[in-house]
């Protein structure tokens, strides 16, 4: 699975439910392998901040903040109200005490050596989120975002673009600076060629999925494989987040049947869409709809159900039938 944040680690837990739910000989022991998007990295403080790859290892690690669906539970913020009164900044992204003991001990990692895909090896030890989870590049990959307000274009982080402005700007352009030159981490291309199928899950297609899927050598090789999506947009809106701001960036509209374009036929063998887009058609992409909100884990888990059912009658393989 390629993932994102919020909505891809919360899918991610019903698939892993939905497999531990099925009745098949080919899923006893089945390895779910996630690919993490690091578009979204920033280093804050001194510390390389990864949101989306911590956000997989607390939700599966039972250490997420189930409310909000990022940062830690139970969290304080002692160091940040120090740091403020210091007159450090950033203010407008603020770290947790118990968030900010992960970011040290990965720029101490870092700082010593160990490449990113290592140090999140080491992070997972500790969390055990029952998957392996791989960084798309140990390469420093950042999305940046090219806006206009009123004094000229300007370059800010993804980060500023979106936590601090909201995508209230307008984006003129998003860029992912690195990626050209990047390498897939170790272990990430050999998970593909490998897998039974590839997942893609409702994050966002622009600066999640589409960051991953624009590391030279990702995107070849999850198009050589059956890959089944589930749509982010649920009648002309996004379901969580700005992703209709960065689908403007880019030029596609906010619908299921342009994401599903926008990912190509050449990429996307079956598509998953909410029934209020039935009506949804995409040549050369199997097209099924079904409630797509992810509003309890029950219905999280049937959507992952019906990505595995469709993925193994795409693929052949024998994905078994839910004991539920």
């Amino acid at each position: 699975m390629l993932a994102g944040g919020i909505g891809g680690a919360r899918f991610l837990r019903g698939l892993k439910d939905a497999l531990d739910n099925r009745e098949a000989p080919t899923t006893t022991g089945t390895e779910i392998t996630v690919i993490g998007n690091t578009g979204d990295d920033i280093t804050l403080f001194g510390l390389r901040v990864c949101p989306d790859l911590d956000t997989v290892m607390y939700t599966l690690g039972g250490g997420i903040n189930e409310e909000q669906g990022w940062g830690r539970a139970d969290e304080t913020f002692s160091v940040r109200t120090e740091l403020a009164a210091y007159g450090m900044q950033p203010q407008w992204f603020g770290l947790g005490d118990r968030d900010m003991a992960t970011h040290i001990v990965r720029a101490q990692m870092m700082a010593a050596g160990y490449p990113l895909s290592a140090i999140t090896e080491a992070l997972c030890d500790r969390w055990q989120p029952g998957v392996r989870l791989l960084p798309m590049s140990d390469d420093r990959v950042e999305t940046h975002v090219l806006v206009n307000e009123g004094e000229g274009q300007r370059a800010i982080h993804f980060q500023e673009w979106w936590v601090r402005h909201r995508a209230a700007i307008d984006a003129e352009s998003i860029v992912s600076v690195g990626a050209a030159d990047a390498k897939p981490a170790p272990g990430v291309l050999e998970a593909i060629d490998t897998a039974d199928f590839v997942v893609l899950p409702p994050s966002n297609p622009v600066v999640s999925v589409g960051s991953i899927l624009g590391v030279p050598g990702i995107r070849e090789a999850v198009a050589a494989t059956t890959v089944v999506g589930v749509s982010p947009i649920i009648g002309g809106a996004p379901v969580r987040g700005m992703a209709d701001a960065c689908l403007k960036a880019i030029g596609v509209r906010t619908s299921a049947e342009a994401v599903a374009a926008h990912y190509g036929a050449d990429l996307l063998d079956g598509w998953l869409v909410d029934e209020a887009d039935a009506h949804t058609r995409v040549p050369g992409i199997e097209v099924r709809a079904l409630p797509l909100y992810m509003s309890t884990p029950e219905t999280t888990e049937a959507i992952a159900a019906a990505a595995l059912d469709l993925a193994g009658e795409l693929s052949g393989v024998d994905t078994g039938r839910s004991t539920r």
